[in-house]
């Protein structure tokens, strides 16, 4: 009895469990930044029909990231994973593609495009500054023009140039 005694107060001394908040949101202004980009997309070369690959762009974790599927038809797939640092008031993404490395990129939207930068690292040239700028067309596509600098951001030569098409079924 005296054991049991002892486990009722025991037990009683444990504080009642708290039930945790739900996770505050990711919808500011700010974090809704990409939102045009999100959707299923086949993607084309711009100014050309022949279908370079497709990509699915997803708001997730509570609205607090962008992340996309890249599926190209030929050479190497990959994601981003997108999100707003809001005590930075940048926006950043990491891209890992199916070869070793990562690059990363931070910008933001300026003139209602998404901008983003970052060095991409390359053992067969030098690495290149990329520069990737997001616009959403009056026709529901989004442009992906994408430039490259060898000289730190003094010249830049154009290095693709995307645009995703809301998928067909």
């Amino acid at each position: 009895m005296a054991m049991f005694t002892a486990l009722i107060f025991a037990l009683q001394a444990v504080p009642a469990a708290t039930v945790p908040s739900a996770p505050q949101s990711c919808d500011s202004g700010a974090n809704a930044g990409f939102d045009f980009w999100v959707g299923e997309w086949d993607v084309f070369p711009a100014g050309g029909d022949g279908k370079v690959g497709t990509s699915r762009i997803e708001r997730v974790h509570n609205g607090c990231a962008v992340i996309e599927h890249w599926m190209p038809l030929t050479g190497q797939t990959g994601t981003s994973l997108n999100h707003y640092d809001a005590s930075s008031g940048v926006w950043k993404q990491k891209w890992v593609g199916s070869s070793p490395g990562a690059v990363e990129f931070s910008g933001g939207v300026t003139n209602g495009r998404m901008v983003l930068t970052g060095n991409w690292p390359s053992p067969q040239f030098p690495h290149a500054l990329v520069r990737m700028t997001y616009t959403k067309n009056d026709d529901g596509s989004v442009r992906q023009f994408g430039e490259s600098s060898t000289d730190h951001g003094v010249s830049w030569q154009t290095a693709f140039d995307f645009i995703y098409r809301p998928k067909t079924p």
